[in-house]
């Protein structure tokens, strides 16, 4: 048969295929409909109006990309940037490295009875909202908070100040919330991984003397590699588009200390009427999310990946 003639036959296939799931396609195009009409077009529109001066309803004017260069000439979005990067890097490792060992640490229990004890354990937190969380932590920093009435007790008082108020441990005050950082949802997903690791790996490693650290660097992570690289991606979307939890905790202050871009796009969209502006923070956003995902998809490749 030719190629054209097997290009046909392929086409026909399809369309049988087609007709006899008719049924099924009609029950999903009310979810592509939604999908169209409140993820993909909301952000079409951004990346138009973001060539606009436009207040939301009466006054446009299109600027081209005069918005885009006020970006990277705004000190105010310099320093949002910067606080980003910093935030960014900081939870990437606390968002690996902390639910990993804790993943370990359970899946190493002898007992299976233990092993859903603390799974069970670690996973309610899931269920408290986090504003609560977040209100908890910001109590937590104010000045007759938790700790620094804890410092003023063990003799520590001249180090008690307010956390969020201080320009130079504001950052790091919004990065050590959530201690001790054992996520549950990127838990669980560790833990999966581990779990999905044969036994005669695992045995074999252990002939071999690869136990207790050594294990986890030579075997564990090797393996659980595309876990990894979708915690990555997860936390690294979640990081650059945070500013609920800036928005909660000090609204981006003392001054800009605490200024992120996403808190950034939501003032000046919404508080300042300026959404031309605001839609163009975040189509910067969106191809900084996007670059960053590909690489992290094209270069960090687990070992079944590589044998593939």
């Amino acid at each position: 048969m030719s190629i054209g003639g097997s290009v046909t036959a392929d086409k026909r296939s399809w369309l049988r295929q087609v007709r006899q799931s008719r049924i099924l396609y009609l029950l999903l195009v009310p979810t592509f409909l939604m999908l169209i009409a409140f993820n993909y077009w909301p952000a079409i529109t951004a990346l138009y109006r973001s060539l606009y001066d436009w207040d939301g309803a009466f006054y446009e004017q299109f600027i081209g990309l005069a918005n885009f260069g006020e970006i990277f000439n705004d000190p105010i979005m310099i320093t949002a940037f910067k606080n980003m990067a910093l935030l960014t890097m900081g939870w990437v490792v606390i968002r690996v490295v902390f639910p990993l060992l804790g993943a370990e640490l359970v899946f190493n229990l002898r007992s299976a009875k233990a092993q859903y004890v603390y799974r069970v354990l670690f996973v309610i937190p899931m269920v408290i909202p986090q504003i609560v969380t977040l209100l908890l932590w910001r109590f937590m920093y104010g000045m007759y908070g938790p700790i620094n009435e804890f410092l003023r007790v063990i003799g520590l008082g001249h180090l008690a100040r307010g956390w969020l108020g201080d320009f130079d441990f504001a950052l790091p005050a919004i990065l050590f919330v959530g201690f001790p950082w054992i996520d549950a949802f990127n838990f669980l997903i560790f833990l999966a991984g581990l779990i999905a690791i044969p036994s005669s790996v695992l045995e074999s490693a252990a002939l071999e003397g690869a136990v207790g650290l050594k294990r986890i660097v030579l075997v564990d992570i090797p393996l659980i590699l595309g876990q990894i690289k979708l915690v990555v991606v997860l936390t690294l979307i979640n990081s650059i588009r945070e500013y609920q939890m800036i928005l909660v905790m000090t609204n981006g202050g003392p001054g800009w200390a605490t200024m992120v871009p996403g808190l950034a796009m939501y003032q000046n969209a919404f508080l300042y009427g300026r959404i031309g502006y605001g839609s163009a923070i975040g189509t910067v956003l969106f191809v900084i999310l996007l670059g960053l995902t590909y690489l992290n998809m094209k270069y960090v490749q687990s070992e079944i990946e590589l044998k593939a």
